[in-house]
């Protein structure tokens, strides 16, 4: 077996439309799927973004019961050269960064809060190799 990618990133909320609105109009992730007060699911490049109702997704029998609750942490990638661009317009769309990290290998990353208090970073192509 070799495993070749993360596929899909599972996110519960609450307020699926707090969960539209920040991940499709703010941060322009196409949605893909959707079933009212269920889950929205998103596009992110070759991944997917799934996000649940927790209430909703842990009564289910198929595909298998999940949910949580807490501060997940995940991170999109962007290339290179559009790190710096991608940050300036998040922070012109208000968004608040809460931290900014500079790994060995000289590049940095940043950090923000999804509507659900989710640690969402942006770190750009080439920082794990």
């Amino acid at each position: 077996m070799q495993i070749t990618q993360i596929k899909e990133t599972c996110l519960y909320f609450a307020n699926l439309e707090a969960a539209k609105g920040f991940y499709h109009d703010l941060l322009g992730l196409p949605i893909i799927a959707e079933l009212h007060n269920q889950h929205v699911f998103f596009r992110a490049g070759n991944s997917v973004l799934l996000c649940f109702n927790p209430e909703e997704s842990r009564t289910k029998s198929s595909p298998p019961a999940h949910y949580s609750s807490g501060r997940y942490h995940f991170a999109f990638e962007v290339a290179a050269q559009e790190y710096p661009a991608t940050k300036a317009e998040l922070l012109q769309k208000g968004i608040a960064i809460i931290d900014c990290v500079k790994w060995g290998n000289g590049l940095e990353s940043f950090y923000f809060n999804d509507p659900a208090g989710n640690v969402v970073e942006i770190v750009p192509a080439g920082l794990w190799g």
